[in-house]
């Protein structure tokens, strides 16, 4: 969740800093004041979650050394300056240091909260960019994306460690929707190469001379990122739509890897989507190329594959999607988890992911069922059907696992409650949650 945005107001006089507290108080901002730099410096770190306004003319540490100590903290920290009248030379090399703006006294109330505004946006979508990079770079956190305890999906996490200590190449194919990319960051995460770079390009994105400089340059003077198996080197290139590449890329990308030598410098992991009817990433890549990249190849299962990690993957989706448009996540019923099961999922997650936010809007109307989802008449909504039938007992077995588990999540790991909801004495929900892999300590 987005964290709220707080604006830190610095300034010597006391009246100044109540009534820029006040003004952006009615603003709906949350603020905090001070009335020095040192004071405020011992507050503002480089994670600060928020905006600060400051004075440039106070005692002791004037504005202009608190905004250079600021930066050398965090230089992507929005920092506007007051100014007096006839000090825009003073503001101007403000903004050389790197003010996000300045205000001229007297200032109009309004101006100020525009560029709170605007600055509290900048930090917001930088906070949260350095928090997603974070748990990019957290393999333990990425393997939890990775949902699932079917065979299928315990492989996967089981390729991913292995590989990921590898230092080769590898392919990662798949049908759409399937979670590649996710995989592609967690190869990264789990391995040595963690800490370095991670370059991602789509190759079905761009038109081939465009593609071309990006990957491999020549970057033009004006250009201020480096072609991708530059900006990678050392760390990871990840290439989605690897299979796009025309047969020149494709040369050029062989010798960079030749080059490159044993153990390679930079790792290169092809993501192939093809979704053509009975071709392969082998057919649309150059022989040499293939292997150089197949030698160490993780295939990721499809949603159908999964059995009842379906269910547990809804569950989680719709809580998340429950939570965040306010209302209660639906109720699965034993027919509609069979459904659930049964769908070929043509979509795989993504397809999932839709289905489970719909379910929990229709949740919030009162009105629709999860079986009319998938009965949608669009393309990636076939009705329900599968070749792929199972026992009657997975079904039941797999909606019991589903029933406990999420009566365990709404009670918090409430033992008593849950045995009260589901009328089931203490051995016998003890001898299931065993047998389902269901701890409490991970409800708590």
């Amino acid at each position: 969740m987005t964290q709220a945005m707080k604006i830190a107001i610095v300034d010597d006089e006391q009246d100044m800093r109540q009534s820029i507290s006040q003004w952006l108080a009615l603003s709906g901002y949350d603020t905090e004041t001070f009335a020095s730099a040192e004071d405020a410096l011992k507050i503002l770190g480089p994670e600060y979650p928020g905006i600060v306004i400051s004075d440039i003319k106070m005692p002791g540490m004037d504005g202009m050394q608190f905004l250079k100590k600021l930066m050398g903290h965090d230089s992507a920290l929005p920092v506007i300056m007051i100014t007096g009248h006839g000090d825009v030379p003073m503001a101007v090399e403000a903004m050389r240091v790197g003010a996000f703006d300045f205000l001229e006294k007297p200032f109009n109330p309004d101006r100020m909260s525009q560029l709170a505004k605007k600055a509290t946006n900048a930090r917001r979508l930088v906070m949260d960019n350095r928090m997603l990079r974070r748990e990019l770079s957290d393999g333990g956190q990425l393997m939890k994306k990775l949902i699932g305890q079917s065979p299928v999906m315990e492989r996967l996490r089981e390729d991913i460690l292995d590989l990921g200590q590898a230092d080769g190449h590898v392919l990662i194919d798949g049908e759409t929707g399937t979670g590649k990319t996710l995989v592609a960051h967690a190869l990264h995460a789990v391995g040595s190469r963690a800490g370095k770079k991670f370059v991602l390009v789509n190759c079905s994105a761009l038109e081939e001379e465009v593609l071309s400089k990006r990957l491999f340059g020549p970057m033009l003077p004006e250009d201020t990122q480096l072609p991708a198996v530059e900006e990678a080197r050392g760390g990871t290139l990840v290439l989605e739509d690897i299979e796009a590449l025309s047969e020149t890329l494709q040369a050029r990308l062989l010798s960079v890897i030749n080059d490159q030598g044993t153990p390679a410098e930079t790792r290169i992991v092809g993501i192939s989507n093809m979704q053509e009817a009975g071709r392969t990433c082998e057919d649309a890549l150059r022989p040499d190329l293939f292997y150089r990249l197949a030698a160490l190849k993780i295939t990721v299962p499809p949603l159908r594959q999964r059995g009842e990690d379906i269910l547990t993957l809804f569950t989680r989706l719709s809580e998340q999607f429950s939570e965040e448009y306010g209302c209660d996540a639906p109720k699965v019923s034993a027919q509609e988890a069979a459904q659930l099961l049964q769908a070929p999922w043509p979509g795989n997650v993504r397809q999932l992911i839709n289905v489970a936010e719909r379910a929990v809007l229709q949740e919030r109307r009162g009105s629709g069922t999860i079986a009319s989802l998938l009965m949608s008449d669009h393309e990636e909504m076939q009705p329900v059907m599968t070749t792929e039938g199972k026992p009657l007992k997975e079904y039941v077995e797999a909606f019991e696992r589903m029933l406990i588990d999420n009566t365990m999540r709404r009670h918090k790991g409430s033992i008593a409650s849950v045995m009260d909801e589901l009328c089931l004495p203490r051995r016998t929900l003890n001898e299931k949650m065993a047998k389902y892999g269901l701890q409490r300590s991970d409800y708590l």
